[in-house]
């Protein structure tokens, strides 16, 4: 059976791992370990016989602005509704904290959508949400969609 839980100090190496494996063919941002451990208060993770299946990451911008970001599945796992369940949880922990709304950009806009989230102008969002494309190869040819969902 599935548990999603908040991520471990001993979850790191494995979050590293599966955010890698989807950077390296260009799917989503590349995170050092060092990266993960300042984030991990951000991070949910989904364990399955005691190994970690998936991540997700939910980051405070700005009092109505959270992000969804870093949902890796392990793709053995693939289909078993880990995606989601990871991206609820996020959703639920935003919600908790009293944002009204999060966003995400992505390059699977209809995994999203599915959870109820509608495409924006990437234009629309504020210039705070831009500062992980610094380290982006793809700055100038960003194919990624925005999306947002009213907690």
């Amino acid at each position: 059976s599935m548990l999603i839980r908040d991520a471990k100090i001993g979850d790191v190496k494995r979050i590293h791992e599966l955010i890698n494996h989807y950077a390296e063919v260009e799917r989503m941002l590349f995170a050092s370990v060092s990266d993960i451990y300042e984030k991990l208060l951000t991070f949910s993770v989904a364990e399955e016989d005691s190994r970690v299946v998936g991540c997700c990451a939910v980051q405070v911008l700005w009092e109505n602005l959270a992000e969804i970001k870093s949902l890796a599945v392990d793709e053995a796992c693939f289909g078993r509704g880990v995606g989601r369940a990871l991206t609820q949880a996020c959703m639920d922990k935003a919600r908790a904290l009293g944002l009204k709304k999060v966003f995400t950009l992505t390059l699977e806009p209809v995994f999203f959508e599915k959870l109820g989230f509608e495409r924006v102008i990437k234009d629309a969002l504020p210039m705070k949400v831009w500062s992980d494309c610094a380290n982006c190869s793809k700055q100038d040819h960003c194919d990624e969609i925005a999306l947002e969902c009213i907690l």
